[in-house]
């Protein structure tokens, strides 16, 4: 079935995502990996913006054998949605709720002793809770920070019928830096925990992103694929030295909703902030604040005709202008996040504007925008949470 995108939704503004890029990452990430490492699949946040069912399916058919979210209700969301793969909530998770992800086969993160005896109250023999403990070796977030506590919790394991110790982790504050001295302080703290463990669980992973590219030393036999899987690089500072090429899965489109020419002196947009030099063809665009497109982007290029031209005036909630370079007709695709012609924008250059990072751009696009997910080359499938209310 081809997809017509005009049928799907009603405005000309969309978000899509090339699962293949995605799939390709992640295959590539597993070549870069030792055989016996396995990787864990990180779909907080709806997937950081890209849609945490679609991306949760591509992962695990490129090679991933987990899901890793943020909170619970995300996990629930996954299991809502059909997936039965392995989940593991990342965060804290309120210690009565702990018997929702033990039904539903999810695992928890296990940050305290005190956390660990009041989820014992909770869960019984009958549905046992599997557990990832969190070790904070220098985060700062979440986590157990001595041996003598994590002795007691892996007893606490060990001794009780409600749970199944199933991993543990650890989480570098510094891995995607080239300074590698506190990076280095975190791993040796890492594996000084993991060596008074009497007995190691099945799951060890200590690796982000930034980490399972850089730092083999940090693999142990699971690493986490967060940032990566999307084609984004974890930071600028290491991004001339990645050891394999990632693909930006995410890019960002509109269609010209209205065309006009202007008098030299003409004032476009709130506040009057910008005014034609000379006769000028603006266009508008449907799309503002209220979707991620935020205020600070104004004088920020897009693309039109394979050429960059400047967004104009303030950005408005549902709209913004930018300057033509010559008449276009209505309907005329404008890319603001990808590729046309021999032309891109990246994230990574929309981060820059914002003074940054690229996590967030993907993150910040609203969900009132639609993603329509792209498959060997093909429109897949659109996501639409407004209309899906409708239909």
């Amino acid at each position: 079935m081809v997809l017509d995108l005009r049928k799907e939704f009603f405005r000309d503004t969309w978000v899509e995502i090339n699962l293949d890029y995605l799939y390709e990452n992640v295959t590539r990430m597993k070549q870069h990996l030792a055989a016996d490492t396995s990787i864990i699949a990180v779909v907080k946040a709806n997937a950081y913006g890209h849609g945490d069912l679609q991306v949760a399916q591509t992962a695990l058919e490129a090679g991933a054998t987990m899901l890793a979210v943020a909170f619970l209700d995300e996990a629930v969301a996954l299991r809502k949605q059909g997936l039965k793969a392995p989940v593991l909530v990342l965060g804290a998770t309120r210690p009565e709720d702990a018997r929702i992800a033990a039904e539903l086969d999810i695992c928890l993160t296990a940050t305290s002793k005190e956390w660990l005896c009041e989820v014992e109250h909770h869960v019984t023999s009958n549905s046992p809770l599997s557990i990832h403990v969190k070790c904070d070796t220098g985060m700062g977030r979440i986590g157990i920070r001595s041996i003598e506590e994590l002795l007691e919790v892996v007893e606490i394991l060990r001794d009780s019928e409600c749970f199944v110790f199933n991993g543990v982790f650890t989480h570098y504050a510094t891995a995607d830096e080239l300074d590698t001295q506190y990076f280095k302080y975190q791993l040796e703290k890492f594996e000084e925990m993991l060596n008074s463990l009497p007995v190691r669980p099945p799951f060890i992973h200590s690796s982000n992103s930034a980490a399972s590219l850089m730092h083999p030393s940090s693999h142990f036999n699971s690493v986490r694929i967060g940032i990566a899987m999307y084609g984004l690089t974890p930071s600028l500072e290491i991004k001339d030295h990645l050891p394999i090429p990632l693909k930006q899965s995410f890019s960002l489109h509109c269609r010209l909703v209205q065309v006009k020419e202007v008098e030299a002196g003409e004032k476009i947009s709130y506040g009057a902030t910008y005014e034609a030099s000379d006769r000028e063809w603006i266009g508008t665009l449907p799309i503002g604040y209220a979707d991620g497109w935020l205020r600070r982007l104004q004088g920020q290029e897009v693309l039109i005709e394979g050429r960059r031209m400047p967004i104009v005036g303030r950005i408005c909630m549902d709209q913004c202008m930018i300057r033509l370079p010559h008449k276009v007709e209505v309907g005329t695709r404008v890319t603001l996040i990808g590729q046309q012609l021999d032309q891109s924008i990246l994230i990574d250059e929309i981060a820059k504007h914002l003074e940054t990072i690229n996590y967030e751009i993907p993150c910040i696009i609203s969900n009132r925008v639609p993603r329509v997910y792209v498959r060997n080359g093909k429109y897949q499938s659109v996501e639409n949470n407004i209309m899906s209310l409708w239909k």
